[in-house]
């Protein structure tokens, strides 16, 4: 027998699915006309603007009040601009500069540029205090390392998508930023009580709560003081208990890609999460990246199982549906944002800029951009000074693999300007680092999360907050060596 149809069109207006391509597939626009909440835009399903407005156009055609959404941060997590990088600095950035009317106009740009090309949902802000500067998956994603900076820029961001019409999708709670493991791949570990939660970690989210964000997104950590030995997505003293009932969140709980390790282990398979974090209060339900029919309808039979067999209330799963179809009609109806000052991330990644030491003098210099990893977060997105410059030599490097001498014979008598993303924790680097400077004239460019490691031998010590196209523009001028 085949499923109920009526129970089938429940548990897709709970998914928010994806697809391969730049074209939409068949499945997933007749899986929308069938009830299924939406899709989620990668970087493989953007080519330019033109024809990420036909796709959004034909996910309407499925149904018109789509939900359509986005990871688009600005800063290192883009998806718009994921071939050349972003033209906004993020979030480390802009609360570097600590100007919360620019925060805000920064986000209505960016809401405005999503809202043109029929995208009205933002998994953006990422709100997460970022206390651990050995982060491997927030860093520069987040405002800083302050609870009431980060709050007030991040009231500031939701306002200015909000003000576009786009939702904003505040992440990652109970907050991500004191974790030193990646959720994508394992499940991390924020071991403190409740207590120190509400002093370090939620005053953003209570910020935006107050500020009126649409949607709140899980994170998959386990607090074992709520969540026992599961993710906060499966926890309902974390989404119902805190959430709801002490932070008086009442737009839609989104979960993390439930095809994270720190889900999809921790209950057995997507499927399984899937009906686990409904359960515990989640309302929309992101699968992931790497989506096809067949996932979309594995996870449906395992929720309509778990509505037959008891494991899931009905009335939980129409609760749930019935608070993305909400979120639905709140994105169909517009926004009024300004408009946009020109040049106006450009402008904002160069206040950013902060420079200890001496960057005169640099003429013709050896560039050393030093090879770093991106995040799943991330994406392989183009970073560095290379496409700013004007005479100036670019060689890449290895920390632990380059020989130091191969790069000093290339300097000769030029200075060197070493590049690079999160040095601090690197393995390598410092020595690379270390063994230049013993020779030559160093000026580091960090364009990850500065931590507090300083080069001691470096003649100056460049920090840009982020390695956004606008970032590396930003730093490129500073040096003086912008083409």
């Amino acid at each position: 027998m085949g499923l109920d149809p009526g129970l089938r069109r429940l548990a897709l207006g709970t998914l928010l699915a994806a697809y391969p391509g730049p074209v939409p597939p068949d499945w997933a626009v007749d899986l929308l006309a069938e009830g299924l909440a939406g899709h989620t835009l990668f970087g493989t399903n953007i080519h330019d603007p033109a024809q990420v407005a036909a796709t959004t156009a034909a996910l309407r055609a499925g149904r018109p009040d789509v939900l359509i959404a986005i990871d688009e941060e600005g800063g290192d997590v883009t998806r718009l601009a994921h071939a050349t990088g972003s033209p906004y600095p993020g979030n480390a950035a802009l609360g570097a500069i600590d100007d919360v009317t620019l925060t805000r106009q920064v986000y209505a740009a960016i809401g405005a540029e999503l809202a043109a090309l029929g995208i009205h949902l933002d998994l953006a802000p990422t709100v997460d205090v970022n206390t651990a500067d050995e982060n491997p998956v927030i860093g520069t994603r987040s405002f800083g390392a302050d609870p009431a900076r980060v709050a007030a820029h991040s009231a500031a961001a939701v306002a200015g998508l909000q003000s576009a019409g786009v939702a904003a999708c505040a992440k990652h709670f109970p907050g991500h930023g004191a974790t030193v493991a990646d959720s994508h791949y394992e499940l991390p570990t924020v071991d403190v009580p409740p207590a120190v939660l509400r002093e370090r970690d939620l005053p953003p989210f209570a910020a935006v709560v107050d500020a009126g964000v649409r949607a709140v997104m899980t994170a998959h950590i386990r607090v074992p003081a709520l969540t026992g030995d599961g993710p906060a997505t499966f926890s309902r003293a974390v989404l119902v208990d805190l959430l709801r009932r002490e932070y008086g969140f009442t737009g839609a709980v989104i979960t993390d890609a439930l095809e994270m390790k720190g889900a999809a282990l921790a209950a057995g398979g997507v499927g399984p999460a899937a009906v686990r974090a409904l359960a515990a209060g989640a309302d929309l339900l992101c699968i992931g990246a790497k989506v096809d029919a067949d996932l979309v309808a594995h996870v449906v039979e395992e929720i309509v199982a778990a509505l037959d067999d008891g494991r899931l209330d009905r009335a939980r799963v129409e609760e749930a549906a019935g608070r993305a179809a909400e979120l639905a009609a709140w994105t169909a109806a517009g926004g009024t944002a300004a408009r946009t000052p020109d040049g106006l991330g450009y402008a904002a990644a160069l206040r950013a800029v902060r420079v200890e030491g001496d960057v005169t003098g640099l003429t013709a210099p050896l560039v050393v951009q030093v090879h770093a990893a991106s995040t799943i977060a991330e994406g392989r997105v183009p970073w560095g000074l290379g496409p700013h410059l004007a005479g100036a030599e670019v060689v890449r490097a290895v920390a632990g693999e380059t020989d130091p001498d191969e790069l000093r014979r290339l300097a000769g008598e030029r200075p060197i300007v070493l590049v690079g993303r999160h040095l601090h924790r690197l393995p390598g680097a410092r020595e690379l680092v270390d063994a230049l400077a013993a020779t030559h004239p160093v000026t580091v460019v960090e364009m990850g999360w500065p931590g507090g490691w300083r080069p001691t031998g470096a003649r100056a010590f460049v920090t840009t907050y982020g390695a956004s196209h606008a970032n590396g523009r930003a730093a490129a001028q500073v040096l003086g060596l912008a083409g």
